[in-house]
């Protein structure tokens, strides 16, 4: 399974991660020549574009000298911490993006603790290297005190470092030597991060995502860690609290560009979406239909806030009449 690669890219808001999947589209010709896209494609929902961040994970597809990459885009908010962590476990390393002139900030912080945590490999990219008054040589310094901070072995902080301007269409080794496209950052990424982890077994897959079509219903999405997943395959959904419920798989799709192609067949270290499936949640385990075993489930953040609705029992519920107002008071 040395053809796949399963990256994440993780930054502050704002710092250029949905730029930066633009390029790298562009780069592995997604789209033809005369093919009107705009900018900021993965960020497609009316909320997503009005205030100019990412809040859904999106997933997408390319091909670069032979092998497949899975690139994740996550949000960059803390308020969007559960999406993060859900979608880092599909993942095998991360891209963390950080701007040449602010540097790691508050959810730089938060974001690369959530893949560090699980054991990720990163690998940085110091964007906005064309900034008036960038410190690109600086930044790299933060980020590697940043890491030593939140607990990085020593494998982790031997991080691979390109800099450069995705809004640009470049990467380079070297901040100072403009390049004339990204391909320091997708050689970084074959040679970097590696290949998914293969055990022999029955499948399993953990459910990290959800879609939702208005023809199939739910979608379910997971990278497949063991085995193999087909077409019309009986299976077992192992729910979080242990109850195993008999289900089937009705399509399979991998990603392929912005969008998703049915197959027949999956197999592990790939990432796939699941139709026909019933009653599943994020966190359950798809697994054997006769010998169902299941995978550690995701633990995620408390939410940030929390709103309780109850009925209404003030003293004026169900009263009738006019409401006093500042205009019927007279002085």
């Amino acid at each position: 399974m040395n053809s796949i690669r399963n990256i994440a890219i993780i930054a502050h808001v704002d710092h250029g991660k949905t730029t930066l999947v633009d390029k790298i589209m562009y780069h592995c010709q997604l789209f033809r020549d005369n093919e009107s896209t705009g900018e900021l494609i993965l960020d497609n929902n009316d909320l997503e574009r009005e205030r100019g961040i990412t809040i859904v994970s999106k997933n997408v597809s390319v091909n670069y000298k032979g092998t497949k990459i899975n690139i994740i885009d996550t949000p960059g908010h803390a308020d969007f911490g559960g999406e993060v962590e859900r979608v880092l476990n599909m993942a095998d390393g991360v891209l963390l993006l950080v701007d040449a002139f602010e540097g790691p900030m508050p959810q730089t912080r938060f974001v690369l603790q959530k893949a560090i945590s699980l054991g990720l490999k990163p690998c940085v990219v110091i964007n906005k290297v064309d900034k008036e008054n960038c410190t690109p040589e600086e930044v790299h310094e933060k980020v590697f005190d940043l890491m030593f901070e939140l607990g990085a072995e020593e494998w982790q902080l031997d991080f691979p470092t390109v800099y450069g301007s995705a809004k640009n269409n470049w990467m380079s080794d070297d901040w100072k030597n403009q390049t004339e496209n990204i391909e320091p950052l997708l050689d970084m990424v074959l040679e970097h991060i590696p290949a998914p982890k293969v055990s022999e077994g029955t499948p399993q897959l953990l459910i990290t995502s959800l879609d939702y079509s208005s023809f199939t219903g739910r979608i379910a999405i997971g990278r497949l860690q063991r085995g193999e997943l087909k077409e019309n395959q009986q299976i077992s959904l192992v729910k979080r609290d242990g109850k195993v419920i008999k289900s089937r798989v009705k399509e399979l799709h991998t990603f392929d560009g912005l969008g998703r192609v049915k197959v027949e067949s999956v197999k592990a270290g790939d990432i796939c979406a699941l139709v026909g499936l019933d009653g599943f949640d994020i966190g359950d385990t798809v697994a054997d239909f006769e010998n169902p075993e299941a995978l550690q489930t995701i633990a995620i953040d408390e939410p940030t806030m929390s709103m309780l609705f109850t009925i209404n029992d003030s003293p004026f519920f169900g009263k009738e009449g006019k409401f006093v107002t500042s205009r019927h008071i007279r002085c």
